[in-house]
């Protein structure tokens, strides 16, 4: 470092000297002054991605920041806003920490909410939050050539988008008996980013199916206070009371006769039922609405249950592997709701569903219950709902894929899917 010396130097001739100012540049070291403080250390971030493996409880996964007593202190509260018996293995949660010290826990509930707890001074706050992703809206589109589910596949979508689209025409098709080789669907979807990265699918905004030739369409919308629910275009509800089927994406092994060769008795018998050939451990769902009156294991049925249902209807559901959680006599259960899974309990050769239906006590033939819709459309929002109706019906008339034709062949009571020549 510089700093100028100032010197007064005497100069002149005779009597009369005079004084000159001049300054000197004088190098002194930066050792010789005080150093300047160092900068206060950055706090240290660090965010814990993990999924809960079994077994584990709250104590496991925030044992190492919270005391037993803050612990207890946490279940109580979470029983007001999500009880932590509810933590299921294999889902996704994230512990954020500063510096060491706990900041925030998330825990995602399932695809569309996450319990938070975080830490604010020396309070904890817990509380249930939506999950936010981009979304984006997409027209998909794909033609049968064996079955939904390949067909969607094919096209680069998931298993979820062939579910949930199946669900939505699950009143009309039978995706196991009605499909045919060149029928096609589309759907206005929207898929859902988190962080760029692709996160599932939202909500099926519209969708069409051409079946043997016949158009189905369903529409998302909300009627008022009610809640969301798919209406064809004329704004008739597209839920009716029974499923068409309680498995999806199986194949018939037998069809309803009233003589048939049964393979174990090795007699000719009435077989008033229709059985689905599905993997063990398939889940099946309830057609309809309704309450369990039997629930047990007999040696010809093995697992089984039976529901009743409005107007005299009630299933049946035969040699299942077991029953799911909580189902017995006098449960009340919903339509599509799982009640078992497929096995081969009782009298079956291999793992298959046998489901009856039976009216008033007599046998009828699932697939020809002719059922009511759910309720349509109000007067009052019709003609809303109509503009809606032809805004998304422009996305299908102009992407229209090619139209095939196709014939099916029964053999032994299983449809066969074959192009048409």
């Amino acid at each position: 470092m510089s700093v100028a010396v100032v010197a007064l130097v005497l100069f002149g001739s005779g009597s009369s000297p005079q004084l000159e100012a001049r300054t000197t540049p004088v190098e002194i070291s930066a050792s010789s002054q005080p150093a300047a403080p160092p900068p206060p250390p950055q706090p240290v971030r660090r965010e814990l991605h993990n999924v809960v493996q079994p077994g584990e409880t709250i104590t496991a996964l925030l044992g190492n920041f919270f005391s037993p007593q803050e612990i207890h202190t946490l279940n109580q509260e979470s029983r007001k806003v999500f009880p932590f018996t509810k933590i299921c293995a294999g889902q996704p949660y994230l512990i954020c920490t500063t510096d060491g010290e706990f900041d925030k826990f998330v825990y995602e509930i399932d695809d569309e909410e996450q319990l938070v707890i975080s830490r604010l001074e020396d309070d904890t706050k817990m509380q249930i939050e939506p999950i936010l992703y981009d979304v984006k809206t997409e027209l998909v589109q794909g033609t049968i050539e064996t079955s939904l589910f390949d067909a969607v596949l094919g096209i680069g979508e998931t298993s979820e988008f062939a579910i949930a689209l199946a669900d939505i025409f699950a009143w009309d098709i039978d995706f196991i008996l009605d499909l045919r080789v060149g029928d096609t669907f589309q759907a206005l979807v929207e898929k859902r980013f988190r962080e760029g990265k692709p996160a599932g699918y939202g909500k099926i905004l519209a969708a069409r199916f051409i079946n043997q030739k016949q158009t189905y369409h369903a529409f998302l919308y909300q009627d008022g206070d009610q809640h969301p629910s798919y209406y064809d275009e004329d704004g008739r509800n597209v839920k009716k009371a029974f499923l068409k089927a309680p498995l999806s994406f199986t194949r018939i092994s037998s069809g309803f006769s009233m003589k048939r060769y049964h393979p174990i008795t090795k007699t000719w018998k009435s077989h008033p039922a229709i059985d689905y050939a599905a993997s063990r451990g398939t889940p099946i769902k309830t057609v309809g609405d309704g309450t369990i009156t039997r629930a047990g294991y007999t040696k010809g049925n093995g697992n089984f249950i039976e529901i009743r249902h409005r107007n005299g209807y009630s299933t049946l559901y035969l040699h299942m592997k077991g029953f799911a959680r909580g189902m017995k006599r006098g449960k009340k259960v919903s339509q599509g709701q799982v009640i078992g899974y497929v096995g081969s309990t009782g009298l079956a050769t291999g793992p298959h569903l046998c489901f009856r239906m039976r009216k008033n006590g007599a046998p009828v033939n699932p697939n020809r219950v002719k059922v009511p819709a759910a309720k349509s459309v109000s007067k009052k929002r019709l003609a809303e709902f109509k503009t809606l109706v032809d805004e998304r019906l422009a996305f299908f008339t102009s992407n229209d894929p090619p139209l095939q034709t196709a014939e099916v062949k029964v053999d032994d009571g299983v449809p066969v899917l074959e192009s048409a020549q």
